[in-house]
């Protein structure tokens, strides 16, 4: 098997053998092109076509030569002879490898076998690759490098793009829907002052000019609910936010949320809202909402609820009115490793996953009813003050959505951010969120689905980093 080294070598100088004949590999133009899956799709004897594309594979035969070509939308044969390319240009075809970018214009027919190719009448040299595509991509050993070379992925791997396709299809999907219900897209902050509107640790960075700290934003929400106050009624953000915190399966430091805000609605209508969206999605990407996660049927149809507080009790002996320290104890004496006395947001919502998972088998489960103690934006129910108008949404085992009725009562939100700060020393109390509550804020819904979660579930990828282009990496 000849050598990588004596490969690219070997590619340098096919690119010094193109520079001797007086072409710059890297020059020039070729625009007015028509896309390969369109050109198929609409085929027509004879037609004349500019094609541009990757060369993946090449096939000579004494006075011709046949090479696939790919495109973003697909896959086509061209064909050059040397009585029609000419002779110089058919000796330039030996300084040609596969990865190359030729573009090619000529008329369409069909093989013996049906194939639609070009007969090329001439061809320009668009970019040379210096470094060989990998010959097989396929296996654990390749994984990393799939994350970490994701341009070398997507060339190779028709199953990876097509992942991010659907990836992009959701977001669009999810943003025309919303349009369509009067919701309005607006930008916030990615530079906050003070982190919050979720649990998490912040990117620090600093403002030279103000010299002053900021962090990047863990959630836009408190942002948006100052729009509210504003008296903008249904707004909507797909936004990037940011937790300096673990990276696994289903985390990923930089990460993709829609947040959405509706005055006059509440938990109950974040529900209504979540099911519609989820539906809708997999319908116009998948064409069913009856489709397989990992092994696991998902039945978008059938859509359950499940009481938080209830699973607390019945495994746990936990109860609402349960001081922490308790929490502790009942969780240890359950066997459930926690390192001290104390015990984190992070790792309660974990167990919530445990439980939860074998009741998300085959369907998307509401789990509503969360303690007021985990929740400090979101409002108390009536009945029950110590539990909170909130729901997590759970398809396959795994969170995708959290929704409350949102706390607009700004004496009750500054004393649940000064219970926060006496137990985080971290936590910091938002004066400006609380003034803006001062103002008068509507009764309003809250909604956070997590785009790369969603994605991942469409996609039937179990790794995160499948459904993210670049993920975060260790230095190699």
């Amino acid at each position: 098997m000849e050598d990588r080294n004596e490969i690219i070598e070997q590619r340098y100088k096919n690119l010094e053998k193109l520079v001797e004949k007086g072409i710059n590999p890297f020059g020039e133009k070729f625009s007015d092109i028509h896309q390969i899956q369109s050109l198929k799709d609409n085929y027509t004897e004879g037609a004349k076509v500019r094609i541009a594309g990757r060369i993946m594979a090449k096939r000579e035969h004494g006075k011709s030569v046949f090479m696939d070509v790919k495109d973003s939308s697909g896959k086509m044969q061209v064909y050059m002879k040397k009585d029609t390319i000419g002779d110089e240009s058919f000796e330039i075809l030996k300084s040609l490898d596969i990865g190359d970018i030729i573009g090619s214009e000529g008329g369409l027919f069909k093989t013996r076998t049906g194939e639609e190719t070009v007969l090329v009448d001439e061809y320009k040299v668009l970019s040379k690759s210096l470094l060989p595509l990998p010959e097989k991509w396929h296996g654990l050993k390749d994984v990393e490098i799939r994350y970490r070379q994701r341009y070398v992925d997507l060339i190779v791997n028709d199953e990876a793009r097509d992942k991010f396709r659907k990836r992009i299809e959701l977001i669009q999907h999810m943003r025309e829907d919303l349009n369509g219900k009067g919701f309005l897209e607006v930008e916030t902050p990615m530079m906050h002052p003070i982190p919050g509107g979720a649990a998490g640790k912040p990117f620090k960075t600093h403002h030279e000019a103000l010299d002053m700290p900021l962090y990047l934003r863990i959630a836009p929400e408190l942002y948006l609910k100052k729009l509210l106050v504003g008296g903008f009624d249904k707004v909507y953000e797909i936004n990037r936010s940011f937790r300096n915190e673990g990276i696994s399966t289903r985390h990923n430091p930089e990460f993709t949320m829609m947040e959405a805000y509706e005055a006059y609605s509440d938990c109950d209508g974040m529900m209504q809202l979540t099911e519609h969206l989820v539906r809708s999605a997999a319908k116009a990407i998948l064409g069913t909402e009856k489709f397989q996660y990992q092994g696991r049927d998902v039945d978008l149809t059938n859509w359950k609820r499940v009481s938080f507080a209830e699973l607390m009790e019945e495994n746990f002996g936990i109860k609402v009115d349960d001081p922490l320290d308790k929490w502790v104890k009942k969780l240890k004496s359950k066997g459930i490793e926690i390192e001290g006395d104390k015990i984190s947001k992070t790792q309660i919502l974990n167990i919530v996953g445990d439980l939860v998972e074998p009741e998300t088998e085959t369907n998307p489960v509401f789990v509503v009813d969360f303690f007021k103690e985990l929740s400090p934006l979101a409002k108390s129910k009536k009945d029950a003050p110590g539990l909170v108008e909130r729901f997590e949404l759970y398809i396959g085992g795994m969170e995708i959505a959290n929704a409350y009725s949102e706390l607009n009562d700004p004496i009750d939100q500054k004393e649940r951010f000064l219970e926060q700060a006496k137990a985080d020393p971290d936590a910091m109390v938002d004066e400006d969120f609380i003034r803006a509550l001062e103002y008068g804020m509507p009764p309003a819904g809250g909604l956070g689905i997590g785009i790369d979660r969603l994605a991942m579930i469409f996609t039937n990828s179990a790794n995160i980093r499948e459904v993210i282009l670049f993920p975060h990496m260790r230095p190699e």
